[in-house]
């Protein structure tokens, strides 16, 4: 008996039959575009290390959000840049903080639109750290996790009785995600999500955020809560523990050298899954672009796919705009 030979060539003759048979489908419902909301009105403040990305204010922001909402990008992300910082955060869960008043202000004028709320100390802090620290001299500092988790409970209830649709802890404190869980359910809140950033790892990638968001640290770095980046199976187990906890969407970052984790996640778990394609991704390949290395539309969108292709559900990026007009072309 002759065999026929399979020729895989013959579906990718053009267009219309690489289409019929693509296997992955990207679409602008799947990214939440990032914002970084500061006090003030009518700022819309450059940020130089990542090219078409702005510190907005609140006007500013609702302004934007219309347009990112009118072409059908799934939601927001908020990162707040208050006006004092102090060792306490007080500023994250401040009935009137920066945040705060921003999800009210969307929920009033930009209704159909989902709209996530990082749940972090760091913007907050005076020295820039994601929690509490009781011990400090040069690069020697201890951060308090227990009394942190008491902090971040009242900036999860703060964001959810202001109308955030969704709850992001992004500390990696242990047991924050289980804490945020009692206190938002003890408050009525039941019905708030939570999206954690369960591996989260770290990273060189961030340096263009912290610039957005002005929270370098002040002294030594934050390896003692983020992740080992060398680490895939403590990564499963911190995922784990956070579904455990009740986590409702869980989350990678950074995201271009984690795909393995990406899959591995998305297969162990089934959870929704997100990913974070961070600062340093986006800035290094705007700055590629504009250098005229690397065609920037092409490879964004060929990223894009390739973290959904690996299993992410949701892709938070800051390309979400460019890449909903481009995939309406």
């Amino acid at each position: 008996m002759k065999f026929l030979i399979h020729r895989p060539r013959r579906l990718r003759q053009n267009a219309r039959l690489r289409a019929l048979v693509r296997e992955t489908e990207l679409n602008a419902g799947d990214f939440i575009m990032p914002y970084f909301v500061c006090e003030g009105a009518r700022v819309k403040k450059p940020v130089v290390s990542m090219p078409g990305v702005f510190q907005m204010s609140v006007d500013e922001l609702v302004k934007d959000c219309r347009e990112t909402q009118k072409l059908g990008i799934g939601g927001v992300i908020l990162f707040g840049i208050p006006a004092k910082k102090d060792e306490k955060a007080s500023g994250a869960y401040a009935q009137d903080g920066i945040v705060q008043r921003a999800v009210r202000e969307l929920r009033e004028k930009v209704r159909d639109i989902v709209v996530v709320t990082d749940v972090c100390l760091c913007e907050y802090m005076s020295h820039g750290h994601c929690g509490i620290v009781s011990k400090a001299r040069g690069k020697e500092f201890v951060i308090e996790n227990d009394a942190t988790l008491e902090l971040l409970a009242m900036t999860a209830i703060s964001h959810a009785r202001a109308g955030a649709d969704i709850i992001a802890p992004s500390d990696m404190m242990d047991g924050r995600v289980a804490a945020i869980r009692r206190a938002l359910d003890a408050e009525g809140l039941t019905q708030a999500p939570i999206m954690s950033y369960a591996a989260k790892f770290a990273s060189s990638f961030y340096g263009p955020f912290r610039d957005a968001a002005q929270s370098p640290p002040q002294f030594g770095d934050r390896r003692s809560y983020q992740m080992d980046f060398a680490n895939a199976e403590e990564a499963l187990r911190e995922v784990a523990l956070d579904i455990e906890e009740g986590a409702d969407i869980v989350m990678v970052k950074p995201a271009l050298g984690y795909l393995d984790l990406v899959w591995r996640v998305k297969q162990k778990f089934g959870y929704p899954t997100a990913v974070y394609n961070v600062s340093g991704e986006y800035s290094m390949l705007k700055a590629a672009a504009k250098n005229g290395w690397l065609d920037g539309k092409a490879v964004a969108l060929e990223m894009l796919t390739g973290f959904k292709r690996a299993g992410a559900d949701i892709i938070v990026t800051y390309w979400a705009k460019d890449a909903a007009r481009w995939l309406e072309e």
